[in-house]
């Protein structure tokens, strides 16, 4: 089996196989980082617009840094243009489900997270997301998010004692974070 960086390399000469191969292998950890970002919401429009983003940059693509980073900045970077976005239409959870079965209490538990990942500010959550979520290792978290790893570690503390907050109802932590989130501490 080739290495990412070997296929990201025949994507740029033009081979669909290899883009498909690495479609396949990061399709889960790309669909479930976009989600995390953006509440589950326009994921397989993002998911696309990634893959687009990659192909018409496969020909800069760097082979000595790791496929799966550059990847990942990508999917951020429009997720982040994504939040910048005006609001969609608020979900309605009264018809997602009504008769209390597992697949509404999945829905419900799904919106909670959710809901306290909307809460952070975005460089918290985007490194919420990418430590706990997508499984990466601080010095990756950093590499994506292009900070260094202290910075990595001050965010996900920070976020941590937030969650906390939130997820015991403390008084005044129930409120969601402001929609302007530059801040990342």
């Amino acid at each position: 089996m080739d290495a990412d960086e070997v296929l990201m390399q025949a994507v740029a000469a033009g081979d669909g196989r290899a883009l498909a191969e690495l479609c396949r292998r990061y399709e889960r950890p790309l669909l479930h980082l976009l989600g995390r970002q953006t509440g589950g919401r326009d994921v397989e429009d993002l998911y696309q617009d990634t893959w687009l983003r990659v192909v018409r940059a496969a020909d800069r693509y760097d082979p000595s840094r790791r496929f799966s980073t550059w990847l990942f900045q990508i999917a951020l970077n429009l997720a982040r243009d994504w939040r910048r976005r005006p609001p969609p239409e608020p979900i309605d959870t009264a018809a997602l489900g009504a008769g209390g079965d597992v697949t509404t209490a999945a829905t419900e538990a799904t919106l909670d997270v959710a809901r306290l990942l909307d809460a952070l500010p975005e460089p918290q959550r985007e490194a919420v997301v990418l430590r706990y979520c997508q499984d990466l290792d601080e010095a990756e978290v950093a590499d994506v998010l292009g900070c260094p790893r202290g910075t990595v570690k001050s965010r996900l503390h920070h976020a941590m004692a937030r969650l906390v907050q939130l997820a015991r109802g403390a008084p005044g932590a129930a409120a969601p974070a402001p929609p302007d989130r530059r801040r990342g501490l």
